[in-house]
């Protein structure tokens, strides 16, 4: 026991160092994001996320987006848990025979004005799981999807940056 506790004392950590103090980019492009939501809603962002049958990978980047680091919250972005308070359905994995339904379910369950975002290459075509017999295809397979986040996984920068896209591009139609 003695060498266990001498060992955890004088061992360096195994975990990988934090973030910087302050992100002034990610502040600006987080508080750009809430703008345009609010410009375009007249109020904060509503994000349902839906796995259709990944490997979560997407996922962690997506439950990254809550952590104290990036913390959306803050301006006004947030998760909901329900598809009927949601304006935007954020879907990723290829989307599996077994799921296909469920996502429709979802998908008409969720008010208009609703933008679909498949996150991932599995998303886009089903990635690597393309063409396995369990697997309808990708998001735009099963749903109209209104954009594509590309990445295996993608950053959570590069979530924000594409809901931000998704807002902007919805501004000028």
């Amino acid at each position: 026991m003695r060498k266990l506790l001498l060992d955890g004392l004088l061992r360096r950590p195994l975990t990988e160092p934090g973030p910087g103090a302050g992100d002034a980019a990610l502040d600006e492009l987080a508080a750009a994001l809430d703008g345009a939501a609010r410009r375009r809603l007249g109020r904060s962002l509503s994000i349902r996320q839906v796995d259709a049958g990944s490997c979560n990978g997407c996922e962690l980047e997506i439950h990254a987006l809550n952590n104290a680091f990036y913390d959306i919250e803050r301006f006004g972005i947030r998760f909901v848990a329900s598809p009927r308070h949601a304006d935007v359905l954020l879907v990723t994995g290829p989307v599996t025979k077994n799921m296909a339904e469920a996502l429709r379910r979802t998908h008409d369950a969720t008010p208009a004005p609703k933008w679909v975002v498949a996150v991932g290459d599995c998303g886009l075509d089903g990635g690597v799981f393309a063409g396995s017999y369990a697997v309808e295809g990708g998001v735009s397979a099963v749903v109209p999807v209104d954009l594509h986040i590309r990445g295996c996984p993608p950053s959570p920068t590069e979530l924000l940056k594409g809901l931000l896209a998704l807002l902007e591009t919805v501004e000028r139609r």
